[in-house]
């Protein structure tokens, strides 16, 4: 190929691809075609721009005019080519792939050299410390794990090639004559319009949503918690792969071409999407307050933690310094949260003053309170080696306990007393049950004691209820003679024994059919348990002495219940109805 040797030579190439002028240059590209024609168009412009640097003032006006139009034409030509190469290789990112990449491992393309892996140069030794949470709440949040956490993100970076190498090649070639001929601007426009619609359709493909801080706030809790989990699995490929890889690229393109160009092209492209990213997690971070969002506040916290070194390093230029602040600002928010909410809890478990005991011996409304500030007496030497945050909780799940119990004596009826109790420990056992970081925390042998707590409360709640309903099933005091023979009974004992079982049974079933078990599992569970209890005894002593009932008058004033009646009648209780709602059960 012979090189482009004057300025006429120049002038003809760059105007036959003038795309105003010509149908054929309209619909072809030239990085398309063939490597000589765009080595042929590079030298045009090359050529052009020589010799609008050496045109001065005093030389031929119409020459310097005629050079002029042409580096005009070559530019816009030139970011046309440009806008075209981005936008043939704009595909947004395989999150699978790289989903599964980041949760397989924590190895990298590439380690960071200006920070160092080991724990005594990084200060990573003394996070834990400084993150530890005292049972007042008043220092920094969380220390979940804070110094593993941290540390291990400085080699989680995880760059990915998003425009093969001869495009790149392509690209820079395109964006080292546009800043020579003064169109830097444009090509910086260009590049960020095209590669942040890319990041558009990686952000979408993860689910990350463009909502406002109000849309967030205004959202219920359940959608919000499903929307949190994936803004946690989206934020760590966003900051690790894709703004990584959008930094990487920048740099290939962009690097010494001017003034920091590569980072103004990286936050032409990311600013936005960061921005919106951060939104989300800000939103939470200083909407209303509430017990249930805790743990997800703490999840959050520790996602942001954990990616702070990353984004250090993603975003370490001046133009990104906002990014860097806005992140760490909501981590400190994010902070104060979860200390207030644990404060908001503990002062409620200590503070709420409500005496009269709840209909039923349900669940407490907020399962926490006791009419005084008082204290429990709680051992900690069980529970050594177990986090400052972990203790918090255990503590505040004493209080709550120290209260129930306070809570409990209000009830006339013990039975009623250990059914609150039951109730309301089985509860808070489930709960630590139903979320694996809750459980993990608080630990298997505190779960074990809370668990140990309500099977005793239940164990009181048969012994205060059937031990006088099981004493009427006794053969003491219906015997005329010390032989226990059949043929020795009374038949008036008898017939008083009957009635006596019937009168306690029938106030059993009256009331605590209007007692409320919320649970199914557990208040089935009881409901086995009792006739376990009552069937064998009832079935036994029925045998023994219905013939003498039956034998005389009215034998049904005294039989009420069959056996198949009886278990019937059980399975009324701890429904939270009145027994008449369930008498049907027994007539069908």
């Amino acid at each position: 190929m012979e090189p482009v040797v004057n300025d006429g030579a120049a002038e003809q190439i760059i105007l036959r691809w003038d795309a105003t002028a010509s149908e054929d240059a309209r619909v072809r590209m030239i990085f398309d075609g063939d490597r000589q024609e765009i080595e042929r168009y590079l030298q045009a412009v090359d050529q052009i721009q020589r010799s609008m640097d050496s045109t001065t003032l005093s030389d031929d006006d119409q020459q310097s005019t005629k050079v002029n139009n042409a580096i005009q034409i070559a530019m816009a030509r030139l970011e046309d080519e440009f806008r075209n190469i981005l936008i043939t290789n704009s595909t947004p990112i395989e999150t699978e792939s790289v989903t599964e990449s980041i949760s397989s491992t924590r190895l990298t393309t590439r380690t960071n050299s200006s920070r160092s892996e080991s724990p005594e140069n990084d200060d990573c030794s003394n996070r834990g410390e400084d993150d530890a949470v005292s049972r007042d709440g008043s220092s920094s949040f969380p220390e979940r794990s804070a110094t593993f956490e941290s540390c291990r993100s400085m080699t989680s970076i995880r760059e990915q090639d998003l425009i093969p190498s001869e495009s790149i090649a392509d690209l820079r070639c395109i964006a080292e004559r546009m800043f020579t001929a003064g169109y830097s601007r444009e090509c910086v426009q260009v590049y960020g319009s095209v590669r942040k619609s890319v990041v558009d359709g990686s952000f979408k493909k993860l689910g990350v949503e463009k909502l406002s801080i109000g849309d967030i706030q205004r959202l219920e809790w359940d959608a919000l918690n499903t929307k949190i989990g994936r803004w946690i699995r989206a934020v760590k490929i966003c900051v690790r792969v894709l703004f990584a890889s959008e930094k990487k690229l920048c740099k290939q393109i962009f690097e010494d071409l001017g003034t920091a160009a590569d980072d103004a092209c990286f936050m032409e492209t990311v600013k936005g999407p960061a921005i919106q990213l951060f939104n989300f997690v800000e939103a939470i971070s200083i909407s209303r307050r509430s017990p249930e969002k805790l743990f997800k506040i703490l999840d959050l916290h520790d996602s942001l933690l954990d990616l702070l070194p990353d984004i250090d390093d993603v975003f370490d230029s001046k133009p990104a310094e906002s990014i860097k602040t806005q992140a760490t600002e909501i981590l400190s928010r994010l902070a104060e949260a979860a200390r207030g909410m644990l404060s908001e809890f503990e002062g409620a478990v200590l503070r709420e003053p409500s005496r009269v005991p709840v209909p039923g011996g349900t669940i407490h409304p907020l399962t926490r309170y006791s009419d005084n500030s008082t204290t429990p007496d709680m051992d900690f030497t069980d529970h050594e080696g177990q986090s400052p945050l972990a203790l918090h909780l255990i503590w505040i799940i004493a209080i709550l306990q120290f209260n129930l119990e306070g809570k409990s004596k209000h009830y006339k009826d013990n039975s009623l007393a250990h059914l609150f109790i039951m109730n309301n420990v089985h509860y808070i056992v489930q709960k630590i049950k139903g979320s694996s970081e809750l459980r993990e925390m608080i630990g298997d042998q505190y779960l074990r004691t809370l668990t140990r707590i309500f099977r005793q409360a239940a164990t009181n709640h048969q012994r205060a209820t059937w031990v006088g309903v099981l004493r009427c099933l006794r053969d003491e005091g219906l015997h005329t003679t010390k032989t226990f023979s059949s043929a020795g009974v009374s038949k008036s004992s008898l017939r008083e024994r009957f009635k006596s079982f019937n009168a306690i049974f029938d106030e059993v079933h009256r009331t605590q059919s209007l007692w409320l078990i919320p649970d199914e599992q557990l208040r089935e569970e009881l409901r086995i348990s009792i006739l376990e209890t009552l069937i064998p005894a009832y079935r036994s002593f029925l045998g023994r002495f219905r013939n003498h009932i039956e034998s005389g008058r009215h034998p049904e004033n005294y039989i009420k219940y069959s056996v198949e009646d009886l278990e019937t009648a059980v399975l009324d209780l701890f429904e939270g109805y009145a027994a008449s709602q369930h008498s049907r059960r027994r007539s069908q």
